[in-house]
């Protein structure tokens, strides 16, 4: 059986500073890290989906946990054809548009190579000390299965190499009928780790929990029931705090995955309050309990 290492999409989010997880003691942002570091072995970065990091950020992440952590950074915007504002750019690098909202065709050939550079540079100081994990793509829900997204998929694989990419998916097709296995096949076929959500079902963005292993590596995400999926309010959307009956049920199915590979990467993405960190806590209980220990 594989690792399996249970995490949080977060550690800085306001709400989770105001909840009291953080202890007294814990208030500059280097102490918070390192606490956090304590009590979990892995983290996810979003605040990457909304701006290129610095190297210098990067560095501090290392300096600040332990030589065993593991960092999985969410892929920039622009990257997954989000909309991208201009102002997630260094002056530089940003086109001459007066469009709120920038995609990867606003941006001259060059200036889109930049960008790729920007982000996977920045990354350095994390692969150096073998503390980065998966580099997240997150597609969009218009983001169907097609040949040119499928295309897209190996485009990126290629990019980032040596960097694990783990790749998830929020438009139903992918998923359609026959299209699961093609889809899981795919990814096997170019050692793509798919990244099985649990999600509230019955929205535009909703892909079901497919639990599956296309590579040595798994990443399952966990972004709750809330029945403000819709909401743009963030903490409406990801407000939802699992009960231990859901967890227990998760349990299993998380141990038969990591049956299947070298590492399982577990994030906890309902981040409100100190809901993802409970339930990240609770799910490393029950995985333990399962396994004897």
């Amino acid at each position: 059986m594989g690792k399996i290492l249970v995490g949080t999409a977060s550690w800085t989010d306001k709400t989770l500073l105001a909840s009291g997880w953080y202890p007294e003691s814990a208030n500059t942002a280097e102490k918070r890290l390192a606490y956090y570091a304590r009590q979990f072995p892995l983290v996810e970065v979003d605040s990457t989906y909304d701006a290129p990091p610095r190297p210098e950020t990067a560095a501090l992440w290392v300096a600040r946990t332990p030589a065993r952590f593991t960092f999985n950074i969410k892929a920039f915007s622009l990257l997954t054809g989000h909309p991208t504002k201009a102002s997630a750019l260094p002056a530089e690098l940003r086109p001459e548009s007066d469009k709120k909202n920038l995609y990867p065709g606003d941006f001259p050939a060059q200036t889109y190579e930049d960008v790729w550079s920007l982000f996977l540079s920045a990354l350095e100081p994390l692969t150096g000390a073998g503390k980065l994990g998966a580099v997240l793509f997150q597609f969009p829900p218009w983001f169907g299965i097609r040949r040119s997204n499928k295309q897209y998929l190996t485009e990126v694989a290629a990019r980032c190499a040596p960097l694990r990419v783990a790749v998830e998916f929020r438009h139903s097709s992918w998923f359609d009928g026959d299209n699961e296995q093609e889809t899981l096949d795919f990814l096997r076929e170019h050692n793509l780790p798919y990244v099985c959500v649990d999600m509230p079902q019955g929205y535009r963005s909703s892909v079901p929990p497919v639990v599956a292993a296309t590579s040595d590596l798994a990443v399952v995400r966990f972004h709750g029931h809330s029945g403000k999926w819709d909401s743009k309010d963030i903490h409406e959307k990801f407000g939802y705090l699992y009960s231990p009956d859901e967890l227990t049920r998760w349990a299993p199915k998380l141990r038969d995955l990591a049956d299947d590979t070298d590492e399982t990467y577990v994030l906890l993405n309902n981040c409100y309050g100190d809901y993802a960190q409970r339930n990240a806590a609770e799910l490393i209980g029950l995985l333990s309990n399962e396994n004897g220990t």
